[in-house]
């Protein structure tokens, strides 16, 4: 019977560099992605915004799509984790027989339940308002297409191919909605219906490309076969937990926008969304990291090197602080100049900005915390941690909003985040014996903090106008760049682009 060797352990430094530069080839590949989706997702929010004009009507198509995103993470049962698992553990075991099982058990499963997610979605768009139903009732004609792309593209992570994720997930979907969502203010269309058509139309290409790129990899995959692993059962203790809890953590971003449109109404909605929208270039930067890590770490874990998972996860967080910290400190210390791009409408949504800010600087200094835990066979585990989250924030959310509208939602939804981060951070710290806290992740927070938080606080606290403020955080970024190239080794900036 031949049986793939396990991968060496990250015992060594050269062990320990040949590791990261793997992760790191895919993990530039995927920042790069991530930016270009997250730079599209903000353009899109603006196209909207300014294309429909009134908060009330852009907070319909935003709470619209807020339902369509949890009823799509509702039907991908899970498999987001499973589908990189699963076949990164089969084929680094030498089981290569069962990854065609693999997948039929992870990918029919979710299209029939997407397509049973759209049909209840559009059932359900006639208890919604006029401007919602019409959006809702579009999107859930591509529904399906959106929950298989998702299940595909995960798949063939799990063969290690980053980039069919990056070139058809972060780059060519975006991109296409950009230019649909244009051509419709271009052509002068104004109803949420047709707006939500121009966002959703890109998932049929994309759906059928990523299809033939699965095909492909799988083909071309030269893994060993003979090992037994791989049993249905196994698969679905394994993705059950992950399932529910996945629901949760999308719930988390999303649940907040529809209770905040029910009890404060659709211009407290889109206000809130868009304020809120820049946090989605930090979510898409930490999930294009996390999907260069996970096949790796799923590795590590087969053959029990908790060494090689301590490196990964530490150095993988040094690098999301790197690509996020910025961000955070920079909107939160412009929150005025960033909301008024939307419209002057929106800049009374500050506060929401500045407390959203700091949630997720802990989140993101926390690293993929989630991921590990479920990794390392704790799902049920990350199932109780996540609905403690939705509870916290669920319960805070409908005291909170009928006094304070916006703020309330923010303020429930941060508070969902910390216990989403700080639990299982203590969980994995204690079982795995694994924490962020490197000293890469160290540097990367003083290099963040001191040359983006510092100066425009130190600025705001002397009484310095917008203006000034501005401009300091731009010095600051300038300064942030340049400390980043002379601590590059130090950061290990060096391995995402596979230097030694």
């Amino acid at each position: 019977m031949a049986v793939l060797a396990p991968p060496p352990r990250a015992g060594s430094t050269s062990d320990r560099t040949a590791l990261l530069r793997g992760a790191g080839r895919g993990g530039v590949l995927n920042l790069i992605g991530a930016a270009v989706a997250g730079a599209a997702g903000f353009g899109a929010t603006w196209l909207v915004a300014r294309g429909l004009g009134d908060p009330g009507r852009v907070g319909a198509f935003l709470t619209a799509l807020a339902a369509f995103t949890l009823a799509a993470g509702v039907a991908r049962l899970g498999t987001q984790t499973s589908l990189v698992y699963w076949p990164a553990r089969l084929r680094t075991l030498g089981a290569r027989q069962d990854l065609e099982r693999c997948l039929r058990h992870g990918l029919v499963p979710v299209a029939v339940a997407g397509a049973v997610a759209g049909l209840a979605l559009g059932l359900v768009a006639s208890l919604a308002p006029p401007a919602m139903a019409g959006a809702m009732r579009v999107l859930a004609v591509f529904l399906p297409l959106a929950v298989l792309t998702d299940a595909i593209l995960a798949a063939a992570r799990g063969y290690r191919a980053l980039r069919p994720t990056v070139v058809l997930d972060r780059l060519l979907r975006p991109s296409l909605q950009l230019i649909a969502l244009v051509a419709v203010i271009v052509w002068g269309a104004g109803g949420t219906a047709v707006f939500a058509a121009a966002w959703a139309a890109p998932y049929l290409p994309v759906v059928l490309l990523a299809g033939y790129t699965l095909g492909r990899v799988h083909a071309m995959d030269g893994s060993a076969s003979g090992a037994e692993v791989f049993t249905p059962r196994a698969y679905w203790t394994f993705t059950a937990p992950r399932a529910l809890a996945s629901v949760a953590q999308l719930a988390l971003q999303r649940v907040d926008v529809l209770l905040l449109a029910a009890l404060g109404g659709l211009h407290a909605a889109g206000l809130y969304a868009v304020a809120g929208k820049y946090v989605v270039l930090s979510q898409v930067a930490g999930g294009g990291l996390s999907q260069a890590v996970q096949p790796r770490l799923a590795e590590r874990l087969a053959v029990e090197d908790v060494d090689g998972v301590r490196v990964l996860y530490q150095q993988a967080t040094a690098w999301l602080i790197l690509a996020t910290w910025p961000l955070h400190l920079t909107v939160a210390a412009n929150a005025t100049v960033y909301l008024g791009l939307f419209g002057p409408s929106y800049e009374d949504g500050a506060a929401v900005v500045w407390i959203l800010a700091g949630a997720m600087l802990v989140a993101t200094g926390c690293g993929m915390v989630d991921m590990v835990l479920s990794m390392g066979g704790r799902t049920r585990w990350n199932l109780y941690n996540v609905l403690a989250a939705l509870l916290t924030m669920v319960a805070l959310d409908a005291f909170l909003i009928p006094l304070w509208g916006a703020v309330g939602a923010a303020l429930g939804l941060a508070a969902a985040v910390l216990v989403n981060n700080l639990v299982p951070l203590a969980q994995i710290w204690r079982t795995l014996g694994v924490h962020p806290f490197g000293r890469p992740t160290r540097n990367a927070a003083a290099l963040a903090a001191g040359a983006c938080g510092v100066p425009p606080l130190l600025a705001t606290v002397a009484g310095a106008g917008p203006a000034a403020v501005t401009a300091t955080s731009a010095a600051g970024a300038l300064c942030f760049l340049a400390g980043a190239y002379r601590m590059r080794r130090l950061l290990n900036l060096h391995l995402l682009r596979g230097k030694s």
